[in-house]
């Protein structure tokens, strides 16, 4: 059998990945092409085809603008299992959290220093909780997690599969748990930590046109939370 070599494999497999991912995007550049400025205009479900649509096309340019994601946490799930994994023929305890969310965009005016949110499509937080990144989702070193939108079993919902440390979770989940309407938690995701699943970005995995994540921060806030500032 010819020995077919390993860099030209992966070459061919990056090639058909990226026509699979052009494909993707392709079907969302009518929103995606629109400006900034249209974006109060459209429903939650055309922003978040127009986010998706800059940070894989127009990366650059949104970049200026600081892009930051906010998931308004609705309702919480813990997962524990004890036995055989999902996951790998390995036996244990496996945990994850489940987050219905709201999530918005947060974009800024560099020229007036001002901050706009918009509304994006509801969805939800899948973290697995462990000390190492786990089997599931499959994710690069030091990739927290990926953001994918609209599929075809869930359609107008934006959702994050990700994974964070035990640490993490014994900080957070009292304030989730709180049922104080005076404290809520949001999920924040910086501009600089959202990169796109396309070539050049190997340090991030995910489906095809989804945006990889290399960190997920926890707010909490002792206060109600205001919604009359977001853009509906």
């Amino acid at each position: 059998m010819e020995h077919v070599p390993t860099h030209k494999v992966q070459r061919d497999l990056d090639e058909i990945n990226e026509k699979l991912r052009r494909d993707v995007i392709r079907t969302i550049e009518p929103y995606g092409i629109k400006k900034i400025a249209e974006l109060g205009e459209m429903t939650d479900s055309e922003r978040t085809k127009w986010f998706f649509w800059n940070m894989h096309e127009n990366i650059d340019e949104i970049r200026t603008c600081e892009p930051a994601l906010i998931g308004q946490v609705i309702r919480t799930q813990l997962t524990v299992s004890d036995g055989q994994s999902l996951w790998t023929e390995k036996c244990g305890l496996e945990k994850r959290i489940e987050l219905s969310c709201k999530w918005q965009l947060l974009l800024k005016d560099g020229a007036y220093q001002s901050e706009e949110t918009y509304a994006l499509s509801d969805g939800w937080i899948d973290l697995s909780v462990a000390q190492c990144p786990p089997p599931h989702p499959a994710l690069q070193e030091n990739q927290k997690g990926y953001l994918d939108s609209d599929s075809k079993l869930y359609p107008n919902q934006l959702y994050l599969y990700g994974w964070i440390t035990e640490g993490v979770w014994q900080e957070v989940k009292n304030e989730l748990y709180n049922a104080s309407a005076n404290c809520h938690t949001d999920i924040f995701i910086r501009d600089n930590f959202l990169f796109p699943v396309k070539p050049g970005h190997n340090f991030v995995t995910g489906p095809t046109g989804s945006i990889g994540i290399t960190n997920i921060e926890f707010r909490v806030s002792s206060q109600p939370r205001l919604t009359s500032w977001v853009k509906q």
